[in-house]
């Protein structure tokens, strides 16, 4: 299982905003393209630089393969990100990780 974890720290006077936009068009957009099994929101509690403005959020979106992936790269995000950028421009900052899965737990 690969993870693609897509980091975003946006600015607080359009996070309502952009929350919005990113839970009912870009994330169905990511999804519809067949590639993801799963998504997750997280929200950074405590930023390790506390003078840090704005809010920060990890998006995670789980494939079967690096192939995948590569496949969600390659065909879909380029679009993808253009509109993010056309829509938010610098009001945002990301920063994108792929990790490999190797297990998962839980409490017993």
């Amino acid at each position: 299982m690969i993870q693609y974890n897509v980091t975003i720290n946006i600015e607080n006077d359009v996070l309502e905003e952009w929350m919005q936009w990113m839970r009912t068009e870009h994330i169905p957009s990511v999804m519809k393209t067949g590639i993801f099994l799963s998504y997750r929101i997280a929200e950074l509690l405590a930023p390790i630089d506390p003078e840090q403005e704005g809010s920060t959020f990890s998006f995670q979106y789980f494939c079967h393969s690096i192939e995948d992936y590569n496949r969600y790269e390659n065909e879909f995000a380029p679009a993808l990100r253009a509109e993010t950028t056309a829509k938010y421009g610098n009001k945002i900052v990301a920063f994108r990780s792929i990790m490999q899965i190797w297990e998962e737990g839980s409490a017993q």
